[in-house]
């Protein structure tokens, strides 16, 4: 029953956060009012400022802000005990990173929706704007460059996924022109859709259908890298009410309801177990509470800060609140439910994944020599850090342990799977279209500064940003022939640096945040402890990845230079940052 008792007791408090501590900040400290004309209303174009409704805008935003951090970073940080993962989740999405959120969409929305790299220019200094928007270009390169080979990972692991997360597409920009045309109400439209998407997951691995999923899975790498690129491009430059809203928002009904079922499914496998090889398995936790010294892992002061990102706090958020959707509120008193909200949401996510990994896992996955239970299943995967290691090994922990909850619930082995590989990969390809949507943003906000005109047009920042993310993305990996499988990789050649820059950034807008906060003579206090933990945390990460120990960037047996050079240009930009928000202090 402690594995139910962590889950509902998780559940009230995120409620409880979200009607006191929320309101608090909507009401008192960023006075949010339903009379305020917002971006989306006063710059509506028909583009990128659209007027939303509140539901669909908590879509795009929970979707997009979520990705597969939630379930990577916990499915991997549990190799550290399953305690300091599941306090590190609560404690920081409710106390730091969704006031993160909610920050940057209120200040975006106090200035017109401009990106929190822009308005950095404005409370800090002119250039800081260029100093901030180098860093989010840099972010934001790595994320396009990667996520293609993720999501190709992911098909290739779950291939009864391809086929519905390929159909969201026609289904999104049906149900988006309908509901723009129709001004409709949203529920009927939502439970069509949603019965849809479920049967493109339950029938979308049969007969022929099952065959073009198993082609489709054996394409190259590079192949599946190109045309998510092709497509971040077209969805980035489409008006956001035909492709982004609705694929946004139907995923979220998706995933939503399948985070449902998940926790539904633990429910009843707390009460009744579930029959696995012949025998019944209860549910309980079957990893350490602590274990701080895994074998080959990194110490979890501060690494643990900055595996567990999404969940906890990410600096990738702040761009998606001041990038996207500041643009498409339409009252501003939604901010809280989308800002805050979509946080605790997010932070929710991460405590099942925790949940599937440590106890659901333990319930029966596929070993080797058989059938694994208790113990034995969670060592089969955490038994050092090179076995946790790797997208395939944190995304199957995930998978395998909710697929148990869903089985517990009755439903097929083939379909539950097939259910978690659609969420996984939903999740990866939302954030994948809004990112090229943001560094489209980003690298327009960036040319106008530098004077480079062809850039500052939408389709000239596009291209220059897809083109850029995939002659990163393209190579393979160092070491490996230039074969056609082994092209597409490149993305993992600067993944290593996410973790700690994307920290990084967070760390950066909330000094955007405080400032801001400053000059509109609102209290600050509460906010400054975030902002030093985010700035030292992944700064200290990034600092012993560059210089400590044999497999360190720049002084290791075996030094990579590549990553060294960016981590120290990271470094130097951070530095660079605060002192002209300690120099802009004084003058405050």
């Amino acid at each position: 029953m402690t594995v139910l008792l962590i889950a509902l007791g998780s559940a009230v408090f995120y409620l409880i956060a979200y009607n006191t501590y929320g309101k608090w900040l909507g009401s008192k400290l960023f006075k949010l009012s339903a009379s305020a004309v917002t971006p989306a209303v006063e710059l509506e174009d028909g583009n990128d400022f659209v007027p939303t409704s509140k539901g669909v805008i908590f879509g795009h935003h929970f979707t997009s802000i979520a990705g597969t951090g939630p379930i990577v970073g916990p499915a991997l940080a549990v190799i550290w005990g399953w305690v300091p993962a599941l306090l590190w989740v609560i404690f920081g999405s409710i106390f730091i990173g969704a006031v993160h959120d909610f920050g940057s969409l209120v200040v975006s929305l106090r200035n017109k929706g401009q990106t929190v790299g822009d308005i950095a220019g404005k409370v800090l200094s002119p250039r800081a704007r260029i100093l901030f928007l180098m860093i989010l270009f840099l972010a934001l390169t790595i994320v396009l460059a990667i996520f293609g080979l993720v999501i190709a990972a992911v098909f290739k692991m779950y291939p009864s996924a391809i086929l519905p997360c390929i159909l969201q597409i026609p289904i999104a920009i049906a149900i988006g022109t309908f509901l723009h045309k129709k001004k409709a109400a949203l529920l009927l439209p939502s439970l069509i859709t949603l019965g849809i998407m479920y049967l493109t997951v339950a029938f979308g691995d049969a007969g022929v259908l099952g065959q073009m999923n198993t082609f489709l899975a054996e394409l190259p790498i590079i192949y599946w890298v190109i045309l998510l690129l092709i497509y971040s491009y077209v969805a980035s430059v489409l008006p956001v009410w035909l492709l982004l809203q609705p694929r946004d928002y139907i995923n979220s009904l998706q995933l939503l309801t399948s985070l449902g079922m998940i926790f539904c499914g633990l429910i009843v496998a707390s009460f009744f177990g579930l029959e696995q090889g012949g025998e019944r398995q209860s549910l309980e936790i079957i990893a350490p509470a602590f274990r701080l010294n895994p074998e080959g892992a990194p110490p979890i002061f501060p690494f643990l800060f900055i595996t567990i990102a999404c969940g906890a706090i990410s600096g990738f958020h702040c761009l998606v609140s001041s990038g996207t959707s500041s643009k498409q509120i339409r009252c501003e008193t939604d901010a809280r439910a989308v800002g805050y909200g979509s946080m605790l949401t997010e932070g929710f996510l991460a405590v099942v994944v925790i949940l599937a990994c440590v106890a659901g896992l333990g319930m029966g996955v596929k070993g080797d020599s058989g059938l694994l239970v208790g113990e034995a299943a969670y060592l089969d995967r955490y038994a050092s850090w090179g076995a946790a290691q790797g997208l395939g090994a944190k995304v199957g922990a995930f998978v395998d342990g909710a697929a148990n909850f869903l089985k517990a619930l009755g439903i097929s082995p083939e379909f539950a799977v097939a259910a978690m590989g659609v969420f996984v990969a939903s999740f990866a390809a939302t954030t994948l279209d809004t990112a090229c949507r943001l560094q489209r943003y980003v690298t327009q906000e960036l040319a106008s500064q530098l004077k480079i005109k062809p850039l500052t047009k939408k389709h000239g920042a596009t291209i220059f940003a897809v083109l850029i993310a995939a002659l990163i993305a393209a190579p393979p990996t160092p070491g490996t022939e230039w074969t056609l499988e082994n092209l597409g990789k490149g993305g993992l050649l600067l993944w290593p640096l996410f973790g700690a820059t994307n920290q990084l950034l967070a760390g950066l807008a909330f000094l955007v945040i405080i400032f801001w906060l400053k000059q509109s003579n609102a209290p600050t206090w509460f906010l400054i402890p975030s902002a030093i933990l985010m700035l030292i945390l992944p700064g200290y990460a990034m600092c012993l990845q560059l210089f400590s120990g044999e497999a360190a960037w720049l002084t290791g047996e075996n030094p990579n230079y590549l990553l060294g050079i960016f981590g120290v240009l990271t470094m130097l930009l951070e530095i660079w940052i605060i002192r002209e928000a300690v120099k802009a202090w004084r003058k405050a």
